[in-house]
């Protein structure tokens, strides 16, 4: 059943480079969990130690308020197709934002996304993979384009305007530091 890894091992990344879609979940010291699907090219393997992902603009930002208050952060895999694995990361992340230094060395590792805002680089201390014999099989049809047609629409400045309004606060009211200098 489920084994124990303190790394991303080669069979590992091969399984992660499969999927097209994770779920991301984090936690303030208190308030709401967020857990949120995300897919598009948007996760990246380091090292056996390091992952990062590109965070995109959305109706909410709770995982930048929380990883502020608690670097805790899960990452979780299913195989809808396939042999059945589930297989969660665990480890400690941090946000990073155009603004941060760090941002120059990561960006190019993504494709040119409209609408990017940060960027979660996390570490990794855990990985472990469990059955997922009660995940139901799933056909993947292909990318919904809606997010990137909307960011695409608003441009720079309406993503800018857009962040201002709906992504400063978490649902708990704390702060996302989106938009600090």
């Amino acid at each position: 059943m489920g084994k124990k890894y303190g790394e991303i091992n080669d069979k590992i990344k091969d399984f992660i480079q499969a999927q097209k879609l994770f779920f991301v979940g984090t936690a303030a010291s208190d308030g709401r969990v967020s857990v949120s699907p995300k897919g598009i090219d948007t996760f990246r393997i380091v090292n056996k130690n390091r992952i990062v992902w590109l965070n995109l603009s959305g109706s909410g930002n709770e995982t930048a308020a929380h990883l502020l208050e608690s670097t805790r952060m899960t990452i979780m895999f299913c195989a809808f197709e396939g042999s059945p694995n589930i297989l969660r990361i665990y480890g400690k992340a941090r946000a990073l934002h155009p603004r941060d230094s760090e941002w120059k060395d990561l960006i190019p590792l993504f494709p040119e996304l409209p609408g990017a805002r940060q960027i979660i680089d996390m570490q990794v201390e855990l990985v472990q993979n469990s059955c997922g014999m009660a995940v139901p099989y799933f056909e993947y049809q292909g990318e919904r384009n809606e997010l990137i047609e909307w960011a695409e629409a608003l441009g720079d400045d309406g993503i800018k305007k857009y962040w201002e309004d709906k992504n400063q606060v978490s649902l708990d009211g704390k702060a996302t530091k989106i938009l600090a200098s």
